[in-house]
């Protein structure tokens, strides 16, 4: 993978586009500040328990489409294999750590997909079926993101995808792990909220 300047421009779009906190700017429309109160997350499981599912779902696509939209415009302009793969990490990378909120954003789950569907939307079918299994059994929403991202990677080696998709797969896989890590730790100690679950929103 050769950086030039075009590269690089476009791995910095992709970021960018990770970067816009879709969590944030609706639940502001509701005079709620979702740093402060729930888990603190900017997700879409964090806007569920506060605000429902409706403002859930709008965020849950929204983080889907800006990963998503990241990869079709780097398509579009020709990219392919290891940059694409780079774009789609910078993506997740742009929501998980964005500029826009000193560099602490949510856990990447819904931008991983997004990117996944426009890399490979037979293995993104699967890959989110497996999780969404997950989650109808155990209501654990990270034990459902967690599981589908290793069958993300699984799944490719054995369905022979190239070595820059599984790759890809792999680092996006690891960052899900790394932003999970407190919630691996509650459900090892049998402490994690389920689906569902409402808090108390807190107004700006």
């Amino acid at each position: 993978m050769k950086l030039d300047a075009v590269s690089v421009a476009v791995l910095l779009l992709a970021y960018l586009f990770g970067s816009i906190p879709g969590g944030v700017i609706v639940a502001r429309i509701y005079k709620v500040d979702l740093r402060k109160v729930g888990s603190g997350n900017i997700g879409a499981t964090n806007v569920q328990r506060v605000l429902g599912w409706g403002p859930a779902i709008v965020v849950a696509l929204f983080d889907i489409f800006k990963g998503g939209i990241a990869v079709w415009i780097a398509r579009t302009l020709g990219v392919e294999g290891w940059l694409l793969g780079g774009v789609a990490v910078a993506a997740v990378l742009g929501h998980n750590f964005p500029v826009t909120l000193r560099f602490s954003g949510g856990k990447g789950v819904a931008t991983s997909l997004g990117t996944l569907l426009f890399l490979d939307p037979e293995l993104a079918l699967y890959a989110a079926v497996i999780g969404a299994s997950v989650i109808l059994l155990t209501r654990y929403v990270s034990a459902g993101s967690l599981t589908g991202a290793v069958a993300a990677v699984v799944l490719a080696v054995a369905l022979g995808r190239p070595t820059w998709e599984i790759l890809t797969l792999a680092l996006m896989a690891l960052l899900i792990f790394f932003t999970h890590r407190d919630n691996i730790r509650r459900l090892w100690r049998g402490e994690e909220r389920r689906l569902g679950e409402r808090v108390k929103p807190v107004s700006t």
